[in-house]
């Protein structure tokens, strides 16, 4: 029966004892492959410019605000790219209701009704690219 007693005092010792002496190489290593892997993925992002085709935004304010009997004046505030807008179309309620250039500092007036409605104005730059310029509910 010594056999069988010292066969349970080597299980015993084996259940509480814990063998840690691979876990940091292992976690290194796959430490390291991740790192490569995402170096590598941003690197052939740049060299087969991917991340080349991002355009800017443009910076132009404009407000809208709507009077007693529905008209919408819209107004051209500025910024940095207002020297490049060229074409400003307002829809006002869902329908396209003006398309021209508003200069700086400028207003027009669209018409519309006394209940709430969305104001969209989207511009039209001369790099050719369009952009939302406000969306507004009145």
């Amino acid at each position: 029966m010594p056999f069988i007693r010292h066969v349970q005092k080597v299980f015993e010792r084996m259940a509480f004892t814990k063998n840690d002496e691979a876990v940091s190489p292992v976690i290194g290593v796959i430490l390291m492959v991740a790192i490569t892997v995402i170096l590598a993925a941003v690197i052939a992002a740049f060299v087969f410019g991917m991340a080349g085709n991002i355009q800017s935004t443009k910076v132009v304010s404009m407000t809208a605000t709507k009077n007693a009997t529905g008209w919408v004046t819209v107004t051209n505030m500025g910024g940095n790219d207002v020297a490049t807008l060229q074409v400003v179309t307002i829809s006002v309620g869902g329908a396209a209701a003006e398309e021209g250039p508003i200069t700086l500092g400028n207003t027009t007036s669209v018409e519309g009704s006394t209940s709430a409605q969305r104001v969209l104005v989207i511009g039209r730059f001369t790099d050719g690219s369009q952009q939302i310029l406000l969306d507004k509910t009145l």
